[in-house]
Parts: structure tokens; sequence; C-alpha cells
């Protein structure tokens, strides 16, 4: 067997070209450890997006810090004016300091519950002193809530920023943030308003409402009383009294229209029959001819029966034959004969006149009691008119007492509402601070699961393939021919596949 002789390393085998297999094959033969780290950081990336990325909300607000405004001494005509003078670090750093008051924290906790509810081991051992137990839990709370609520002004703007987040429902950062900007604009309000001005205003309108409605209630009763107001009731009685002038006037016209109708009518119907022919028939007597028809034919068939046994001059045959002939003369007669019925009823026209002189006599009567009742009502509304002129006087002092308490309350309630607009501008930041974004109830949380499982695949994905090449640095075993060249610097005689053996 020949000595294998070693070649000489040309400068190619010094330097060997690193290719994408050669970067892949530590991965590929340390795969279990890239598969396992590749999952552990993937599962645990699942989870912080799922079980605290995706429940874990934030909601802020902003602050803007301006001067204060110069109110000056409050009158009924009161005007503010803005101070031009910029904002001030000191005056930014206060407001700052305003947020994180302790005592605002404090009643931030108790309105949205955030202090933790007693442990199981206080429903079995219950405290001695529940309360002091209750406000320790809200002091931690507290405590809590001031490590967490960011509060930080930009450099840049007079604007605060403040932010609060937490894992669990949406609307607690809301809440806290809604709760905490109400209670610094009041805090706010109580610091620079002076106290005691609006109460003043409010009492004295109140004072002088009352007063303008015991007055207003005098002369509304005064009015009732009165049937009305005295001027309006003197207009209203002089259009009543013209009224029923014309209307005494026009039943006296209809009064006497009446009369002359009434004697028309007897006039008519003393010409006017009372009952007058309605109906006539005329009818022919039919029975009398149908009697006389049948002793025609009797005769007839008794003159044909003896014309059978005798001649036309004989006697028996004579008779039936002037019997014939009576017979035919009396038909003749009853044809001519009628009868005529005829039927009596009360005249139209006389009943027409008679129930019009009914209907006008009522009318007459009805005309002659409204005439009786518009005098009288005359005489009572001449007498109405004479007695409101003293009623007139009274209710001119009645009204003078109520346009005077109506200026005063008129008065005192521009200067409460010109209170009530400085505290309202104060209080909605016009004065030197303002709620500029207001805090909502986040839809979103403060971080996107999705995006957190990207950052997670990506950051499993450098685990894994790290993982792998740090196992190949430490793995001091031989994989190929070449490594054992390299390494011992001896020649390689043969190698046999890991899949052939």
């Amino acid at each position: 067997m020949n000595k294998p002789t070693m070649k000489k390393k040309s400068s190619d085998d010094a330097m060997p070209e690193l290719t994408l297999r050669d970067m892949l094959t530590p991965i590929f033969r340390h795969r279990r450890i890239a598969i396992a780290a590749f999952s552990t950081v993937f599962v645990l990336a699942i989870l912080l997006a799922w079980v605290w990325a995706a429940r874990y909300y934030s909601s802020t607000f902003q602050v803007v810090v301006e001067q204060d405004r110069t109110d000056p001494t409050v009158t009924t005509a009161q005007s503010g004016s803005v101070n031009s003078k910029p904002v001030t670090t000191d005056q930014v750093a206060s407001e700052v300091a305003l947020l994180q008051g302790t005592d605002m924290l404090r009643n931030v906790v108790a309105t949205c519950g955030l202090a933790a509810e007693p442990s199981f081991l206080d429903s079995i051992f219950p405290p001695k002193d529940p309360a002091k137990s209750k406000a320790v839990r809200v002091e931690s709370a507290t405590r809590r809530l001031e490590k967490k609520l960011k509060v930080e002004a930009q450099k840049t703007s007079d604007v605060i920023d403040v932010s609060y987040g937490k894992l669990g429902d949406p609307e607690t950062p809301a809440c806290v943030l809604q709760t905490l900007s109400k209670l610094y604009l009041d805090k706010h309000l109580q610091l620079q308003r002076p106290a005691g001005t609006s109460d003043f205003f409010a009492d004295e309108t109140k004072k002088y409402e009352k007063a303008l409605a015991d007055s207003e209630l005098r002369l509304v009763s005064f009015a009732n009383q009165q049937g009305g107001a005295p001027d309006l009731v003197q207009v209203n009685m002089a259009q009543t009294l013209a009224k029923t002038e014309l209307d005494y006037q026009l039943a006296n016209e209809l009064i006497a229209a009446h009369r002359k109708r009434i004697a028309n009518i007897k006039e008519q119907m003393a010409i006017t029959p009372s009952r007058s022919t309605t109906t006539e028939v005329s009818n022919s007597s039919n029975m009398l001819l149908q009697n006389l028809q049948a002793l025609l034919l009797a005769a007839q068939v008794k003159r044909t029966q003896l014309l059978v046994k005798y001649e036309p001059d004989y006697p028996l045959v004579r008779e039936v034959d002037q019997e014939i002939a009576q017979t035919q003369e009396a038909i003749n007669k009853a044809q001519d004969l009628k009868y005529v019925n005829k039927t009596m009823d009360r005249d139209p026209t006389y009943e027409f006149l008679r129930e019009d002189l009914a209907k006008t006599n009522a009318d007459l009567a009805s005309a002659t009691a409204s005439a009786a009742a518009l005098s009288n009502s005359l005489k009572n509304i001449k007498l109405q008119m004479a007695n409101l002129d003293s009623q007139a006087v009274k209710q001119a002092s009645l009204l003078r007492e109520v346009k005077a308490n109506e200026a005063n309350y008129l008065l005192y309630l521009n200067k409460r509402e010109q209170e009530r607009s400085s505290d309202a501008l104060d209080k909605r930041g016009i004065a030197n601070v303002a709620i500029s974004v207001p805090p909502t109830v986040p839809l979103l949380p403060a971080h996107s699961p999705t995006a957190v499982m990207g950052i997670g695949f990506v950051l499993a994905l450098l685990v894994g393939i790290g993982s792998a090449l740090l196992a190949e640095h430490f793995d001091p075993s031989f994989r190929t021919p070449s490594e054992i060249v390299e390494s011992l610097n001896i020649p390689v005689l043969a190698s046999v596949p890991r899949k052939a053996a």
C-alpha cells in the first residue's frame, strides 16, 4: 500500500469560499435545538400578545397651560382681559405637581374602585379595625396609581401629557383620567377663583326672584278678583258694550219683523181653505156588465134550443128574442154608467201657513226675551265701567312694584351669570389651563397583539438560529474530512457517509 502523500495547500485551500450551504449546515445539524428555542420564544411571544398586550389599555389627555386671565372688580359691565406674558417653566411645573396631588389620586381610587378587595385571609380572619384595613388598601392603591400615572411636560411647548394604562377593562383607564381631569379643574377653580362671590350673587338673585314672584302673584290675584286687568277689562268691556248695543238693536228689529210676518200670515190663512180635494177616481159598473152578459148568453142559448123545435115566429121564440133585446139594451146602458170616488185632505198651503205662524210666534217670544236680557246687560256693563277707574289706580301701583322687583332681579341675575361664566371659563381652561385632548375610552389595546406576535416571531427566529450556531461553536466533534485535515493536519484515507453506514 502506498503511503498517502500530503498535498500542499494552495491559496484556494487556505481560504475556502463560504457558501449558503455552509451557513445553513450548522442550523440543520442542530435543528432540534433551533426548533426548541424558536418554539419556546414564539410561544412566549403569543402568550405575551394575547394575555398582556391584548388586554392592556391606555388612556391619555393633554393639558394646555396659558397665562392667567385678569379679572377686574365684578360689576354689571364686567369684562375679562388676557395677560400677554409667556408661561414660565415654574407655572408648568406647578401644574404637573397639582396633577400628581395625593388627595386627588385618593379620590380617583375611590371613584373608579381601584382599591383591592379584601383577601381570602381577611374573610377568614377579619381585621379588628375594618375601616383602617380599607384605608390601608386605598392608600396602597393610591401609591400604585401614583407610580403608574405618567405626567410629563413637553419641552418645546406648554402642554402636559397625562397617561395611564392598566391590564383589564378598557373603561378603567378612561375612568381614572376622566375623574382626574374633573378633580383637577375643580381644584384649579378653587385655587384661582375668590370664594363667596358666586354664592352672594346667587342668594341675592333668589331673594329678588322671590320678591318678583310675590308681586306678580299679587298682581295676578288682583286681576283674577277683578276679572282681569282693569285697563284690559275697560277695552274689552267697551267692545262688549258696543256689541251688546248692536245686538239689542238687531233684536228690536227682529221683533218688529216677526210681528209683521204674523199679521201677514193671518191674512193669508183667512182666505185659504183648510181642506181640498186631493184625488178623484172614475170606475165603470164591471160587476153589472158581467151579470148582464151572462143573462144574454143564457137567452141566446135558449133561443138556439127553441129554434131547433119551433119557427122564429113562435111565441116562445119571440119572448126569448124580446129578452135578448132587453138584455142587450141594459148592457149598453151599463157601459155608459160610471162611479166617481173623491178624496179630501188638508190643504198644504194652509198647513204651511199654520206651521210658519207657530214658528214665527216662537221666534217672536225668543227675540223678546233676548231684547230684555240685552237691556239688562247694557245696564250692568255701564255700571261696571264706572267702577274701573279706582281699580286701574291700584293696578298701576302693583305694576310699579313688579317692575322695580324685576329690575333688581335682572341686575343680580346678570351679575350671577357673569360670575358663573367666569367659573365656567376657568373650569374649561379658558383662564389659564384647558383640557385640549379629553380622555376617552380606548377602543384598541395600547400594544397591538399582532405586532407583538410579529416581533416575537422575528426574535424567535433569531434565537433559534443563534442557538444552532452557538451549539455548533461548542460542539468538539469532527463532521467532515476537511475539518480533520484542517484541525489535525493529517491525511484522511477514507470516509464513510452516515447513511451508507
